[in-house]
């Protein structure tokens, strides 16, 4: 899919993996609009850099419908590369023998999956509207965790959140295939963004340590790559890709 004039909705947009890959579909000659919290410094990063805005809880459908309104009037809406989620700390029991805390898990769930299949469905419905281009409407990159297969202690939310992306990927590539709309999922390792930065220099550079190689925090802009070579690669299709410099997570 060449993106070209072509109008690309990126969701958590305001920084991180989103932002870095709101720019790269822009210089690729996109048309785009980002997605994030009212909350979120969106309106500000996407003045400064020619984008379109869209304020909007990713698991809020009328919210999503707006912002996939916005995305479409510049352009036929034909890429989509969802990023924005959350994390948090949920546990199955808690440290004092309770039952783990249902409201938290229901909430990292509701951001994540909830909100995914909500950007999905509403983003895909608007491409499989568009004329098809080089046997194609559309191509919708969804953004899971390592954590998926090798969830740690304490994110029973986010590794079941993040597990459901990936069973979701493929039954959406077969499901969107009558319309010519591709589905795939970057699952990242662990990236240098926002989320990291409350931790120190010490904990960040031992993370870096168990990467196997390149032993160091991937870069928003490899995600960002990856995110542009899936979206011109028609073959590529129903497909979890781990972008991990081959760590496996620890228990802890």
């Amino acid at each position: 899919m060449d993106v070209t004039n072509t109008a690309a909705l990126v969701t958590g947009g305001a920084s991180g993996l989103g932002l870095a890959t709101a720019e790269r579909l822009h210089a690729d000659g996109a048309r785009v609009t980002i997605l994030d919290l009212p909350t979120s410094d969106g309106e500000a990063v996407a003045r400064a850099r020619g984008f379109s805005f869209a304020p909007a809880d990713v698991a809020d459908a009328d919210a999503v419908t707006e912002a996939v309104t916005v995305a479409s009037e510049q352009a036929p809406l034909r890429a989509l590369v969802h990023c924005a989620g959350r994390g948090g700390l949920s546990r199955v029991v808690e440290r004092d023998g309770s039952p783990g805390d249902r409201e938290v898990f229901a909430e990292i769930v509701r951001v994540n999956l909830v909100g995914t299949f909500t950007v999905l469905s509403v983003a895909a419905a608007a491409m499989t509207v568009t004329a098809p281009v080089d046997g194609e409407r559309g191509v919708c990159v969804l953004t899971s965790s390592v954590a998926a297969w090798e969830g740690q202690v304490g994110q029973a939310g986010y590794a079941a959140s993040k597990a459901g992306i990936v069973g979701l990927t493929l039954l959406a590539a077969r499901d969107l295939a009558r319309a010519q709309v591709r589905v795939v999922t970057i699952a990242p390792g662990v990236f240098d963004t926002p989320i990291l930065a409350r931790l120190s220099d010490e904990v960040k550079d031992r993370l870096a340590a168990g990467i196997p190689h390149p032993s160091r925090l991937g870069r928003p802009e490899e995600y960002a790559d990856m995110a542009a070579a899936l979206i011109r690669n028609p073959m590529v299709n129903g497909e979890t890709i781990r972008l991990d410099g081959a760590i496996r997570m620890a228990p802890r």
